[in-house]
């Protein structure tokens, strides 16, 4: 069975308003094997409504519509999903009479533009909703060997998530052949999108039964793997050899195959090796700091951080020499590492981080663009310094910084 879900609501394609509800009706259908094929969003028009719900039904087996069905004029979703199933419309009368005891129990007249939503497609059960007004409605048409289900949700959340949980997955359920979902993603840290792509291709297109959709973000690309099963032993075997065989060919780049962030993984590592660690922050302002200490206990390996914009402030908290300074500037290699070695001294950890650069969108030269930045990586013995230039802008820019000073914990303590 595959599913398309409408959003109605001109509000929704307006900058202001996000349609959350058809994420967590994904979540739930593919829970039941359901694959949802397509979404849309249409507002208060019924024509629209109407055109989106005919094209529905010619390419989905289960269509949803959330919204629409409140009492005002703008709420057409049954007219409009009625004219596009040329079915009529019945008004229920238990349903008017709750409308009208709920009124009167709050001691106001029902302006009689409510009894619309007692308006009920033929042939439709009713859907309670008693956490509103406007109940859902369930209909099931087409023949057994090509059967249809059009479902009608109301689009206050607190309203739609209850109604489709106690009403809706049971029916689904008896419906939809038993499918079993195994899901697996594959996190890689600061390599591009189209590298991964070409180096992983070869390997996940031979692999049919198993879905894979890569998603990039800042500093990191991700690899989802979903398979579907008639049991689940066989639909986490049939993920689970895939993501062995991606995670051989790009060997360390894969920091965690189960969800974890690249703040965590340090952690564990940090963990596991009995070790510390100290940060040094210039252009970050204290955002590794504040990732590794989103992670609970990490009380047992993050000693402390300092931020030094400052230049006297640098010399001040963290030793690094002015003539240092002075001759290579702040942004260089030279300053990257005086402040990962002044930082780990000085707070008496196992490793210690520094970072300087320019995020921008000011600041930058021909010879040091923004984006520009050194990581340092200091154990005592030997100063690691990775030189990057970042695209993006300065919220950008610092995130990949933060991903590049944590994937180099990362991969020191592997």
């Amino acid at each position: 069975m595959n599913a398309e879900i409408i959003a109605v609501g001109s509000e929704l394609l307006t900058p202001y308003r996000q349609d959350s509800n058809s994420l967590f009706l994904t979540e739930k259908l593919n829970q039941l094997g359901v694959e949802v094929a397509f979404k849309t969003i249409v507002g208060d028009r019924r024509a629209h409504i109407e055109g989106a719900v005919k094209l529905a039904l010619e390419r989905a087996d289960l269509v949803i519509s959330i919204g629409g069905l409140g009492p005002t004029e703008d709420d057409l979703t049954r007219e409009s999903v009625a004219a596009a199933l040329q079915r009529g419309l019945r008004r229920d009368p238990a349903i008017s009479g709750e409308l009208y005891a709920r009124f009167a129990r709050r001691r106001l007249k029902m302006p009689e533009n409510n009894l619309r939503q007692a308006d009920v497609l033929e042939g439709a059960e009713i859907l309670p909703n008693p956490n509103g007004t406007a109940p859902g409605q369930w209909l099931e048409c087409g023949s057994p060997e090509a059967r249809q289900v059009v479902v009608l949700l109301p689009g206050p959340p607190n309203e739609m998530i209850p109604m489709f949980e106690n009403h809706c997955m049971e029916r689904l359920r008896a419906l939809v052949p038993a499918l079993f979902i195994a899901t697996r993603v594959l996190k890689v840290a600061l390599v591009p999108e189209s590298q991964l792509d070409a180096q992983v291709a070869p390997i996940y297109s031979k692999a049919k039964k198993v879905e894979t959709t890569i998603l990039a973000a800042p500093g990191e690309v991700q690899l989802h793997l979903r398979a579907r099963a008639d049991s689940q032993a066989v639909a986490e075997k049939l993920v689970e050899e895939l993501a062995d065989k991606l995670e051989d060919e790009l060997e360390d780049a894969v920091y965690s195959r189960s969800g974890e962030s690249l703040e965590q993984i340090a952690g564990y590592y940090l963990q596991m090796r009995g070790a510390t660690i100290a940060v040094a922050e210039s252009c970050t302002g204290g955002l590794v700091a504040e990732r590794l200490t989103r992670v609970s206990g990490s009380s047992r390996y993050f000693r402390g951080g300092v931020v030094a914009y400052a230049d006297d402030l640098k010399s001040a908290f963290l030793d690094v020499p002015k003539k240092t300074l002075d001759a290579h500037g702040a942004v260089s290699r030279e300053v990257a590492v005086a402040l990962a070695e002044g930082v780990r001294k000085r707070a008496g950890s196992t490793l210690g981080v520094g970072i300087t650069g320019i995020a921008g969108p000011t600041g930058g030269s021909s010879e040091k663009p923004v984006g520009l930045v050194f990581h340092a990586l200091a154990d005592g013995r030997k100063t690691e310094v990775v030189e990057r230039t970042f695209p993006g802008d300065r919220d950008k820019i610092r995130w990949q910084a933060s991903q590049q000073a944590l994937d180099m914990v990362r991969r020191k303590l592997m």
